[in-house]
């Protein structure tokens, strides 16, 4: 009889352990972005960023602010897209806020464009240990329907302190890569 107590309160405590560890890692918090440890792909000109996540069950909400250097000093001069060397794809990983939902549904958000409305379809995923976040914007252009993604893989460090993403943004002009390393304020 003690041996079947035994058996069973220690197959209870196996299941409740591993069932811990399926939760999804908690993000939530205020993170600096460190640019001495990132790798930023040469179109992110960025000087300074602020994240702040807050992470429930149902949704993840990340608001972001980021300082960017003013225009090079040949901004003036035309180039393939206009003005600004051809930098285009304004507003692509612009401030704000998202809200994420971690139930498995894509939200769909309309923004003013230049062209008018421009659909952005958010979708999220959480694990234990990582997240999964990616956009998806199509607008009407000069040349046609354009799609632009960007997709991240977001990784906690053991002791939470450290936040890392590893972005990839595919638009018309390619795909680039980039690793965001954060440390939580």
């Amino acid at each position: 009889m003690k041996k079947i107590l035994f058996l069973t309160i220690a197959l209870i405590a196996l299941a409740l352990s591993s069932y811990g560890q399926a939760k999804p890692t908690d993000f939530s918090g205020t993170w600096n972005l460190d640019i001495s440890k990132s790798q930023l792909n040469e179109r992110m000109r960025i000087e300074s960023m602020t994240m702040t996540v807050a992470q429930t069950d149902k949704e993840f909400k990340v608001t972001s602010e980021t300082k960017r250097p003013g225009p090079p000093a040949d901004a003036s001069q035309p180039g393939p897209n206009g003005p600004g060397g051809g930098r285009g794809m304004r507003g692509f990983g612009a401030d704000g806020t998202v809200v994420y939902s971690l139930e498995g549904k894509e939200t769909i958000v309309e923004i003013d464009g230049p062209n008018g409305k421009m659909p952005i379809k958010y979708k999220a995923s959480a694990e234990a240990g990582k997240a999964n976040l990616s956009s998806s914007r199509s607008f009407s252009g000069p040349m046609g329907e354009i799609i632009a993604t960007t997709k991240d893989v977001w990784t906690l460090s053991p002791d939470g302190k450290t936040l890392t993403v590893a972005r990839t943004q595919t638009t018309p002009r390619g795909e680039s890569t980039s690793t965001l390393v954060f440390v939580k304020k």
